[in-house]
């Protein structure tokens, strides 16, 4: 699914937007005036379409981006393992990425956990 969405997404605005513009996405051939893509309530619908369509993209992306981990809870096991690293001098950085977590989800853990990130 990785990049499906963003594919079938793209091809969705692509069309949204040449219908807004008034023209017929698959011709390119410009709509005569009393056509319903012509209607100013049609083309801001479209229009509100194609915001809500680059917003879910630009969410998707986001998630995309997050490591694999993101999200998910805690064990005991983990956070242990994660104080640990820590004590050992293991930059919070490095913990992200080890753990597969942002750097936030890493502070906010140590935290958690009576150790404070920030002093490190």
């Amino acid at each position: 699914m990785k990049g499906g969405f963003a594919m079938e997404t793209a091809e969705a605005l692509r069309i949204i937007e040449a219908l807004a513009d008034g023209v017929n996405p698959d011709t390119g051939e410009v709509f005569p005036p009393d056509n319903t893509y012509q209607n100013p309530q049609t083309v801001k619908a479209l229009l509100a379409a194609k915001s809500a369509l680059e917003r879910a993209q630009r969410s998707e992306e986001r998630r995309q981006a997050l490591p694999e981990r993101a999200g998910q809870r805690w064990d005991e096991e983990e956070g242990a393992l994660l104080v640990q690293e820590f004590e050992q001098g293991i930059s919070v950085k490095e913990l992200a990425s080890r753990h597969q977590r942002t750097v936030g989800a890493i502070k906010s853990q140590l935290l958690k956990m009576g150790r404070n990130p920030s002093s490190a």
